[in-house]
């Protein structure tokens, strides 16, 4: 039997569920953006590398305000997560020339919110080929690219 070692997994999957404060409340707290990485912080969101990523730049915007739902989300805060998500779109194509991109929200548990109680919009590109052998049949994602990496070919983009 072949192991993959994944080793930075292992405080996500042993703390994930006794965790009483928000993942993303922390991260709108801390000053940490580089440790965090969050590539940019707006009056109502921000930016942040998924640290679980499906592929090389999955990206999160997600409002500083801790709602659950669009139906929860004010008007200002909607407005600039869409427009981020609209320029995080034209950075990755720039920078990683995706054939594509999922776009969108996972609003609960049942429906795949691997933070359920706080609203996030996830930017992630795509391309042919990226399901392949190893992720179909294994059921292991290989993302090519080390998260540092990528927030530092991401983040003179995001320079305000």
């Amino acid at each position: 039997m072949d192991h993959l070692w994944t080793p930075w997994r292992f405080h996500y999957l042993s703390s994930g569920r006794q965790e009483a404060n928000c993942v993303f409340c922390l991260l709108s707290s801390t000053d940490e953006n580089r440790q965090s990485f969050i590539l940019l912080r707006q009056e109502h969101t921000f930016l942040v590398l998924n640290r679980f990523p499906y592929t090389t730049g999955h990206l999160m915007v997600v409002p500083h305000r801790h709602v659950a739902t669009l139906t929860d989300t004010a008007g200002p805060e909607l407005r600039e997560m869409m427009v981020l998500a609209q320029r995080c779109e034209q950075v990755l194509q720039e920078v990683y020339q995706p054939d594509g991109f999922n776009i969108g929200f996972n609003v609960g548990k049942s429906a795949g919110a691997g933070v359920a109680g706080h609203l996030h919009l996830h930017i992630v590109p795509r391309w042919e080929g990226d399901a392949n052998f190893v992720s179909v049949i294994g059921q292991t994602r290989v993302i090519p690219e080390d998260l540092e990496t990528t927030y530092e070919k991401l983040s003179s983009h995001f320079l305000t």
